[in-house]
This record gives C-alpha cells, structure tokens and sequence, in this order.
C-alpha cells in the first residue's frame, strides 16, 4: 500500500526525526533561523496544544537599540541571541536545547554566534566549544579590517564599539 509522505518533509521544510527526538527531551527548543539579512531567535516550548513561544527576537530589533549596521553578520546574530536569551531568563527559562532546523550548520557560523548570544544570556544548553565563533570574531574584529561600506553611518572600525554598548544596553533592561 503506498503511504504519501507529510507536505512538510515533501517541502523539505521539517525533518521529523529531528523534531521528534527534540520533543522528546522535555527540553524547550531555542530554534535559530537565518535567512542572507537577519537572525531570527525563538525560544519554544511544546504544550499539547501546539508549540508556544516563550520569548523571541529578531535582529531588526536591534535598530531600536542603536545598532545601525548591517545585519547579517556575527555581531548581530550574538546580539539577537543574547537579547533573545535575557528575554527567555525572564520568562523563566533556564535550560534549553539548539535546534536549528534544516540549515547547513557550519563551525563559527551566524547560527552558533546566536546560539553563543543565548548561552551567555545566561541560558544553559548543551553544545561543543568547538564549535562556537571566537570572540574577537563575535565582536566584529574581523570586520573592522574592511575598507567601507556606504549605506550605514557606522564604520567598520566603530563596531566592536557599538557591539559592546549594545550588549551592555541589552544586559542593563535585563535587570
């Protein structure tokens, strides 16, 4: 007898496998997604009503925040991640497992520099120091040494300046 697969794995959208062994930890997911602009960070948790969302963020957030520089890159997603996670710290979540999805995951990558965001929040989950992006990195060093870029007021010299008053902008509304 032939069995049709679910729409979501026939869209390559849904690896159910994944989603059922995340399920079955207990845990509450923080589900990473980037698309080539932004992060987005969502920390979930299931219920049997369908999945909750608990806190989020997203890097367009960031703007409010002073941030104005590009937004898909490592500063920003540790940024979106760190905020994500001090939200999450407020509505009570202490422990979670990454998911990722679907996406290539590759060491040192925008999805790690979140997931490195949410783990400094204060957040515990699980992963390999491996890896994670190095610091020097997440704080934009690597894009300092870049020539210019013409659609922002912000230099690329200026940014690990303006990561570090982000973060700290982000960590004293978490008080």
């Amino acid at each position: 007898m032939f069995k049709k697969a679910f729409r979501r794995r026939l869209e390559e959208k849904t690896n159910y496998g994944l989603r059922l062994a995340l399920l079955k930890s207990g845990l509450v997911r923080a589900v990473i997604r980037k698309s080539n602009k932004h992060i987005s960070v969502q920390f979930v948790d299931v219920g049997n009503n369908g999945d909750r969302i608990l806190a989020s963020a997203k890097t367009s957030e960031l703007k409010e925040l002073g941030w104005d520089a590009p937004m898909g890159n490592l500063p920003a997603a540790y940024l979106t991640g760190y905020l994500a996670g001090s939200r999450a710290l407020k509505a009570g979540v202490k422990k979670a497992t990454a998911d990722l999805g679907l996406q290539t995951s590759t060491k040192g990558s925008r999805l790690y520099s979140a997931l490195m965001g949410a783990i400094n929040s204060g957040i515990e989950i699980s992963h390999s120091k491996e890896i994670l992006p190095s610091e020097d990195r997440v704080r934009g060093e690597h894009i300092a040494s870049y020539s210019s870029w013409k659609d922002y007021k912000t230099k690329p010299s200026e940014i690990p300046k303006l990561f570090e008053s982000i973060k700290q902008k982000i960590a004293g509304n978490n008080k």
